[in-house]
């Protein structure tokens, strides 16, 4: 009785189709790290490590009272500033880029941290204001935003930044901003590209135009772009079937277990494989819509929207730069790539949602 007692409890606040789209992405992702390393199956069992530390944390977080999550808003975001302003002063350079805090025995990515962060801190600020939510109100949940990624711009991380922005400007979305404003800064971002574009560090220009024609450095800045288009053209309708794929073990494809593991499954298993890994995601995006629209409070709302909207952007991203329509700005795919980190933020968002879902009133704080 004790025992069953313990399996109730344990499986309470685990929404169990969210849990079934979850569970399918990272069988996938198992197997098809197994193929992307060449049977390396150290690769695998460390990507099972990863799963089991990410899972518990979800399991902790779904558990978690929506109350205690409006408690953490203001706290974790102030604990991650303070961490990427440590990294701006202290952090470590690899690969010309200043993205890594060594505390202690470990070492961390405080960006990573912000992804949960800001859209947690901006559903926050706009529950306490909800009531008489006015302009000034949006333009301060704006500066909440602007400060992470202008600290991430700088170290720099244009993958990250743009995933935080998203998750952000989700936020911003949700909470009824005007579309005459979003028009206007739209309109306002495209008068300010030539700036924008001094701005660039050489490496972020070199991606985009690659993306414009990668052909002009087919050995440089354009390979990950030209190789990657290669080996989703090649898959075909079937795909050339699994662990056949020649551009993967020819070592011809560059990143294959990380940010180009689409192009992986791509050659590997086509058109048909596409439409299912694509069928997949439009499963765990929609019982997130589901869970956003049931959700009882603003704050809630906000977060469960956020969350959603931020994982499609993830899966987006990935899929567009592996197949040559966007630039590569080095976003893996998400629950798929190999990867704790990246796993671990996405887990605690799932964790938030199922929290939302099984916690149906939010306690005042």
């Amino acid at each position: 009785m004790n025992l069953r007692k313990i399996k109730i409890r344990f499986m309470l606040h685990l929404d169990p189709v969210l849990l079934a789209g979850l569970g399918g992405f990272l069988f996938i992702s198992l197997v098809l790290l197994y193929s992307a390393s060449d049977g390396n199956w150290m690769r695998v069992l460390g990507q099972l490590g990863n799963i089991a530390v990410a899972f518990t944390a979800m399991w902790i977080v779904a558990n978690m009272p929506l109350h205690w999550l409006m408690r953490i808003a203001v706290p974790v975001y102030v604990f991650g500033m303070l961490m990427l302003v440590g990294v701006a002063l202290f952090g470590e350079i690899s690969h010309g880029a200043r993205r890594w805090l060594h505390i202690g025995v470990a070492t961390i990515q405080p960006s990573e941290l912000m992804k949960i962060a800001v859209p947690l801190m901006m559903a926050w600020y706009f529950e306490k204001h909800e009531a008489t939510l006015k302009l000034r109100n949006y333009f301060v949940a704006l500066i909440l935003l602007v400060l992470p990624v202008a600290l991430i711009l700088r170290q720099p991380d244009l993958g990250t930044s743009i995933l935080i922005a998203a998750s952000g400007f989700y936020v911003l979305f949700l909470a009824g901003l005007s579309w005459r404003i979003m028009i206007g800064g739209a309109l306002a971002a495209l008068a300010s590209a030539p700036f924008l574009w001094s701005a660039l560090h050489d490496y972020q220009r070199h991606r985009i135009l690659m993306l414009l024609d990668p052909s002009q450095d087919a050995l440089g800045k354009g390979y990950h772009t030209i190789q990657g288009m290669i080996a989703v053209g090649s898959g075909g309708i079937l795909g050339k079937g699994y662990m056949n794929g020649t551009q993967t073990h020819l070592d011809f494809l560059p990143e294959r277990t990380t940010d180009f593991i689409f192009a992986v499954w791509s050659e590997e298993f086509g058109l048909l494989g596409n439409l299912l890994l694509l069928g997949l995601y439009v499963f765990v995006i929609g019982r997130g819509f589901i869970i956003t629209a049931n959700a009882s409070t603003y704050f809630t709302r906000l977060m469960a929207g956020s969350i959603t909207l931020t994982f499609f952007t993830y899966a987006f991203v990935n899929m567009g730069m592996v197949s040559g329509i966007l630039p590569v700005v080095g976003v893996p795919l998400p629950l798929v790539s190999y990867g704790g980190t990246s796993l671990l933020t996405l887990m605690l968002g799932f964790g938030m949602l199922m929290s939302i879902n099984t916690h149906k009133q939010l306690v005042k704080t």
